[in-house]
């Protein structure tokens, strides 16, 4: 077994070929004075690879070569503008029904849920996978920040959320405040019909109150928990305002056939039975200052009750620090020092409060920052560039975009919809499901929109690891049997199924991955392997590497640097056999996704 470093970063292990990551060290303490100063040189390739992968899924060469000509104010910039779908609207092109028939557009059918009682766990899926393509699609901070939110304001798709048409109201309440007041989202979840279901509020009711939204809200969802200093009181707030706060969420309830709407959204929400919430006052801890909410005695003053009730957790500067701790934790790293906490956090969260706590505005002067580009002390290679793991989502995401690999047409919308569905809208939903959803998801340890607790993700949540938490023994395998699947157009994750007869074979997953297109398209000079392999980790990793490691890849094209590849590279050209150079080629790129370095963001 050969061992080495990569910076401080970690440590990888070259066995048998491959290339795993063993542990991952602390960073080296350094004296520098944070800071949100803007960055104002043009980014370059380096910090465009770092600026795009920490705050886009998409991540491709053509775009890598636009955004290192910017600024990070402009790029930021250009981030920000508001997306449109490709895919307008999920469907279902399955047979649910006795006569052999498919629920279609069945979200915007006008029909309620209760009208397609059939495959609800397979509508999630497809909702789940219509995000995941238009996120696919476009470089976009947008879908960073829904997904974002999604890690603050936590529901399981098929953990307990209720009708699949609630699934995809709560993801178009993320995006419309994507950009907007985490402080106003935090009163529209409270009416959302997944949540309601999820932490069971919808059976919260003045009589029997049912406490476990009350206290995820504030324990998870905004103020968090403090240091405990007595029997029941977490500094921030006590079991005491868990009670009056499931007070203020009572006779909340989900509205099943979804014909209720938010007046300031047009989603689907929630509704008030004036009958089971208790308008008594309600009187708060010291935390809050012992603050007093009237209830409200119909609807209208149920929803200015949660109002006046939101305004009251927002008002704690605690509040604030929380959203910009984990804004921090998800876009620069896992930890950071009392330096940064006072210089980077502090400022931050003051500049949220000031601006209705707009998620958009404090997002963009993060990621504009000299230290979000490690630009606040003497070494720019030591800390932030490359200190991530990526999850699974960026994972995925960035192989397909990067590498270009055609994913079946999906597109269609019910204000248009196909007469009969086609090859690639069936074929994307059997890649989506067989491959993605079921196969690479929850064989990294992300079950897509489905976390196993209401905390979230393992590497969004729990300590000391977080990110690192992505990286396994029980995740490593399906990461790095990814690309081979890609390769071979087969389910390599979930490895060999036996059919009916006895027989083995491999799923198709309807997606190829061709290294010998890409070769011929992106790289000046295929017959030079060493400019091969530079220019392709140039692309791939987040640091340059030293020689040994170029020698390494070098060595999978042309043996001893022989010159065996740019004659094999020759006889392909004059002969169109191709099959020693794709060989090649495919356990070259195997080794570089499955890297160690590739691993990092």
């Amino acid at each position: 077994m050969t061992i080495t470093t990569i910076r401080s970063i970690g440590y990888y292990a070259i066995i048998g070929g491959g290339i795993f990551l063993l542990s991952l060290i602390r960073y080296r303490k350094q004296n520098f004075m944070p800071s949100l100063n803007e960055s104002t040189a043009v980014l370059g390739t380096r910090k465009a690879k770092h600026l795009l992968r920490r705050a886009c899924f998409h991540y491709s060469k053509s775009t890598l070569n636009y955004f290192a000509n910017l600024t990070p104010s402009q790029a930021i910039n250009e981030l920000s503008v508001q997306p449109t779908n490709f895919w307008l609207d999920p469907y279902d092109t399955t047979t649910n029904t006795q006569d052999g028939s498919n629920d279609g557009f069945w979200i915007h059918s006008g029909n309620p849920p209760s009208s397609y009682p059939y495959g609800q766990n397979k509508k999630r899926l497809i909702i789940s996978g219509w995000w995941w393509y238009n996120m696919l699609k476009q470089n976009t901070l947008k879908h960073k920040l829904i997904w974002f939110l999604h890690t603050c304001f936590t529901v399981s798709k098929d953990g307990g959320a209720g009708k699949s048409a609630y699934f995809y109201d709560y993801l178009q309440l993320l995006d419309f405040y994507a950009y907007g007041s985490v402080k106003d989202l935090a009163k529209k979840i409270t009416f959302d019909n997944a949540m309601l279901q999820y932490l069971d509020n919808t059976t919260n009711n003045k009589n029997n109150p049912n406490e476990n939204y009350a206290r995820e809200f504030l324990e998870l969802f905004t103020i968090l928990k403090g240091p405990q200093i007595a029997e029941g009181n977490y500094t921030n707030y006590t079991e005491f305002d868990i009670q009056q706060a499931a007070k203020v969420f009572s006779g909340i309830k989900v509205k099943a056939d979804r014909d209720t709407f938010d007046q300031d959204t047009g989603i689907p929400c929630g509704y008030v039975n004036i009958n089971q919430h208790d308008t008594g006052l309600k009187t708060f801890s010291s935390a809050f200052s012992n603050q007093t909410i009237q209830g409200g005695t119909s609807e209208a003053g149920v929803v200015d009750e949660l109002s006046d009730f939101v305004e009251m957790i927002f008002s704690n500067d605690e509040t604030a620090k929380s959203y910009c701790r984990k804004l921090y934790r998800f876009f620069v790293r896992r930890e950071w020092t009392p330096d940064i906490e006072n210089d980077i956090i502090t400022p931050l969260s003051q500049q949220f409060i000031n601006s209705g706590y707009n998620l958009l505005t404090v997002t963009q002067t993060l990621l504009k920052s000299q230290h979000f580009f490690d630009e606040d002390n003497s070494d720019s290679t030591d800390e932030i560039i490359g200190g991530m793991i990526k999850s699974p989502v960026q994972f995925l995401t960035e192989i397909v975009s990067f590498l270009d690999i055609s994913v079946p047409n999906p597109e269609a919308s019910s204000a248009n919809p196909p007469a009969t569905w086609s090859t690639d809208q069936l074929d994307f939903f059997h890649f989506y499901r067989k491959f993605c959803h079921d196969s690479f998801f929850p064989g990294t340890g992300m079950s897509i929109f489905s976390p196993d607790t209401v905390a979230g993700y393992p590497g969004d949540y729990q300590a000391p690891d977080f990110d690192r938490n992505w990286f396994s023994s029980n995740t490593i395998v399906a990461r790095y049997k990814t690309m081979e699947s890609f390769i071979s157009g087969q389910n390599r994750v979930i490895g060999l199924l036996t059919n009916n007869n006895g027989n083995n074979y491999y799923q198709n997953i309807k997606v190829q991955f061709n290294s010998l297109s890409y070769i011929s398209n992106n790289i000046s000079d295929p017959f030079d392997s060493y400019g091969i392999v530079v220019k392709l980790m140039q692309l791939f990793f987040c640091e340059t590497l030293d020689s040994n490691r170029i020698n390494y890849f070098r060595e999978i094209l042309d043996d001893n640097n022989s010159g065996y590849w740019a004659s094999a590279w020759a006889d392909f050209q004059a002969t169109g056999n191709d099959v020693q150079v794709k060989t090649r080629l495919d356990e070259l790129f195997t080794k570089l996704i499955n890297a160690a370095e590739f691993q990092l963001m």
